[in-house]
């Protein structure tokens, strides 16, 4: 087990208007590579990604997506998103655009959605996205795809969504705490699935020839992925929070089976023992894990110029660290370099236009203090 760094900083936040955000000139520790400055305020952010013009879609888990400026500049919540299935982890998700989006302007966002009696999961929407100086509007909303099946409880929907080069959309779907599903070839939690961008099955897929639903699967044996990104060789990684520790970053690869629940580097959260992954070879083992753990949500492969050194690591936001944390990935092999404590719980790590790195605080807006917005320059 190698031996974490833990960095400190503080952040000195001056007050300012609710529309506007919250701005501030940030105070890092001497010794940290960079300075944080809060951008803007928002009530339990979940997921960003950067419009052309260099303005942020933001979610909100409650239901609400916003055009946030890199000034903090906030709009009205953008109409026609659709309605959410609000509580425990569920809510609104995460937001991407489509890889052609400057000719068809169309974004996705992931979400959880009630269904019959108790029962709810994931799905996914597209939609086309009109600007206005207000926010904007979505019109010709799409489901793509659903978790199946929807179950009870409202946790580990997963629903990260990273686009390929060949424009191909990997979604990651999240056990739903439920365990067995993860190793369930017709169902489609504990699963990276790979689609076509209107949501049908691309030839290629691994498990085609089953039918149904299984023809979708990329991967297997995965617990709640929180973070799936590509890197510049066209690979992709994904990090998972494990159960009771353990959690990991795996490089997925075509049809592998990753091992849960019959394998983890954690335990059960009562106590019980999990086989470690190397007592089942036949399963892939994590490139990196955590013990303790990190609770790790938002991940990104850095491929900007502001941080040259950090080229082609992954950042990873930390929940119950609440750290960001560098690991350095040389081909096949990563290993954690650095970690740094920001000091609130940090739900999604994204790269600016410019190379600066952007970070969503997992925060409630209760009694005037919501999730900020954070951006990151080197020192």
């Amino acid at each position: 087990m190698n031996r974490f760094l833990v960095l400190s900083m503080s952040i000195i936040i001056s007050a300012c208007g609710a529309d506007s955000g919250t701005s501030a000139v940030a105070q890092p520790a001497p010794d940290l590579p960079f300075v944080a400055t809060p951008v803007a305020t928002l009530d339990e952010p979940w997921a960003m990604t950067f419009l052309p013009d260099g303005r942020l879609l933001v979610t909100e888990k409650k239901g609400r997506l916003l055009v946030v400026t890199q000034e903090g500049a906030r709009s009205r919540p953008v109409s026609g998103v659709p309605e959410v299935d609000y509580g425990g982890q569920g809510g609104l998700g995460d937001v991407v655009l489509h890889p052609e989006f400057q000719n068809n302007g169309m974004i996705y966002l992931t979400y959880a959605e009630a269904g019959e009696g108790d029962t709810r999961g994931a799905a996914v929407m597209r939609a086309t996205l009109t600007l206005s100086d207000a926010g904007g509007a979505l019109s010709g909303q799409q489901v793509v795809w659903r978790q199946d099946p929807k179950v009870t409880g409202s946790g580990h929907y997963g629903h990260r969504i990273a686009f390929s080069a060949d424009g191909l959309m990997f979604i990651s779907s999240g056990d739903r705490q439920k365990f067995t599903p993860a190793q369930e070839m017709q169902q489609n939690l504990g699963k990276i699935v790979r689609l076509a961008d209107d949501g049908s099955v691309p030839s290629g897929n691994p498990f085609s020839e089953q039918g149904g639903v299984a023809a979708q699967i990329w991967t297997l044996g995965h617990r709640n992925p929180l973070g799936i990104a590509f890197d510049a060789q066209g690979r992709l990684w994904a990090q998972e929070m494990g159960p009771r520790h353990g959690d990991e970053l795996n490089l997925i690869a075509r049809g592998e089976n990753y091992g849960y629940p019959i394998v983890s580097n954690g335990n059960h959260y009562d106590g019980r023992d999990i086989p470690d992954h190397v007592t089942r070879p036949e399963f892939a083992a994590p490139k990196a894990f955590w013990v303790p753990a990190i609770s790790p949500a938002g991940l990104i492969i850095y491929s900007g110029d502001l941080f040259p050194e950090w080229n082609g690591n992954a950042l990873l936001g930390g929940l119950s660290s609440q750290t960001l944390i560098r690991v350095e990935i040389d081909g096949d092999s990563a290993v954690e370099a650095e970690r740094f404590h920001m000091g609130e719980r940090i739900r999604e790590v994204e790269q600016g236009p410019d190379g600066a790195i952007w970070l969503l605080e997992d925060e409630e807006d209760d009694e005037g203090r919501g999730g900020r917005l954070l951006k990151l320059t080197p020192r």
